[in-house]
């Protein structure tokens, strides 16, 4: 009798303990799905969480903890109410918070659709869209203030927790490199090679009438209905080109950076052969085997990428700025003329035509900085003095017309000024 007494009590005392952690999870759907949260229900929360976690022995049950241990700061921000100020919620906000959340929300959704039960999916999907804007507004601060870790580590979570989302993995991967977090941005871009990412798209502008200026459009549905309100006049698409060979180059960089020279040129190679129509993949090829100084096959690369799309004004201004960088100036010209030729209105190619007129000022300086005051130096002062001019002179056209296709480019507005 004893033994089944004692049996019996150990099933009740196990009992209790999944009514318990039954009753835990309830409250804190109770209290996640308020619209307001009040102080004592901040408080409450947290023991919640903090008794749940140590009973929780299920599968789902461990989910949903983790979960709601995650989502505190949100119901913390929800609490501040109309308190709830940027500076209000530092400490409550931060990159590894969010990246938790994310993690957790995403078990979540992935747990309810193997279960094919919903109990808090769109709850969790509603909120995100919501905060969405919030959100990037942080990673968008941090990024201004060159916290590039972090803002890689925010981009990351959102499209974790929006996988149709993929250009933020792309920037999230941009700004681990300018982080110098390589393993991270490797582990980034192989990702975007598996889902084979391009970021290809169109891009739609319109004239803001009120203060003349040109901006952007998530759609050309959006662009059309202010164009059709008359708040925004001159309506204009711009192709999007390809990331692929960006995304893939900076693979390939990595990976030399890393001392794996071969398995980046396998890199490069492989995509080539999963993407043969995309031609920025050629240059990015070209300027892997001009890093490693493999210059005869950079030139039989430049010959293909021309010969396969010899009016492609982006390939044409890259193999422009490949020749700069490898002090060919001659090529480098004639490649920034042959893309204003196709697009008068390439800015970028005047800019750097002006930057390329430029080149070697700095050393002119240097030289006439050295001279003494003899009548001999004084002739050679006068000499380099018209070599500087006649630089200014042939950069000129080029920086104004860059200032008045970008009116906004201090740069080139600074350097027109001098």
């Amino acid at each position: 009798m004893k033994k089944v007494f004692l049996v019996t009590g150990f099933t009740l005392l196990s009992g209790v303990t999944v009514f318990a952690q039954k009753d835990e999870l309830k409250s804190l759907k109770k209290i996640y799905s308020r619209s307001e949260v009040s102080a004592k229900d901040v408080t409450e929360y947290k023991n919640l969480v903090q008794k749940l976690k140590p009973i929780a022995s299920e599968e789902g049950d461990k989910i949903y903890a983790a979960f709601y241990e995650a989502n505190t700061p949100m119901v913390e921000i929800i609490a501040l109410g109309q308190t709830a100020t940027p500076e209000a919620m530092v400490g409550l906000v931060s990159p590894k918070k969010i990246s938790d959340f994310a993690l957790a929300a995403t078990a979540v959704l992935d747990y309810e659709k193997k279960l094919g039960k919903k109990v808090i999916t769109d709850e969790i999907l509603q909120r995100y869209q919501f905060a969405k804007p919030l959100i990037l507004s942080y990673a968008v601060g941090l990024g201004e203030q060159k916290q590039f870790a972090g803002t890689s580590e925010i981009l990351y979570a959102m499209y974790v927790l929006d996988k149709n989302d993929p250009e933020k993995l792309y920037f999230a991967a941009n700004y681990a490199v300018n982080a110098k977090d390589y393993d991270t941005a490797l582990k980034y871009y192989d990702e975007l090679k598996r889902i084979n990412y391009s970021g290809e798209g169109t891009a739609y502008f319109a004239t803001n009438v009120a203060n003349d200026r040109e901006e952007s459009f998530n759609s050309k549905a959006d662009r059309d209905r202010f164009v059709a309100l008359k708040t925004h006049v001159k309506p204009r698409e711009e192709k999007i080109p390809s990331k692929r060979g960006e995304i893939y180059r900076n693979i390939a960089l990595i990976l030399v950076e890393k001392g794996k020279v071969e398995e980046a040129k396998t890199a490069i190679k492989d995509a080539r052969a999963a993407n043969p129509d995309d031609t920025s993949l050629i240059i990015s090829e070209a300027n892997l085997y001009l890093q490693t100084k493999d210059f005869a096959t950079y030139k039989a690369l430049v010959k293909e990428s021309l010969a396969k799309d010899p009016n492609n004004k982006d390939l044409i201004f890259n193999l422009g700025v490949i020749a700069y960088n490898n002090k060919d100036l001659t090529e480098a010209e004639n490649h920034y003329k042959r893309v204003i030729e196709i697009d008068p209105t390439y800015a970028n190619a005047y800019l750097n035509l002006a930057i390329l007129k430029l080149d070697g000022e700095k050393e002119l300086v240097e030289k006439m900085n050295k001279l003494g005051n003899s009548d001999a130096d004084n002739k050679k002062y006068e000499v380099l003095r018209k070599q500087r001019e006649d630089m200014f002179k042939g950069a000129m056209p080029y920086l104004t017309k860059t200032v008045e296709l970008q009116p906004d480019n201090i740069d080139a507005v600074s350097t027109l000024y001098n």
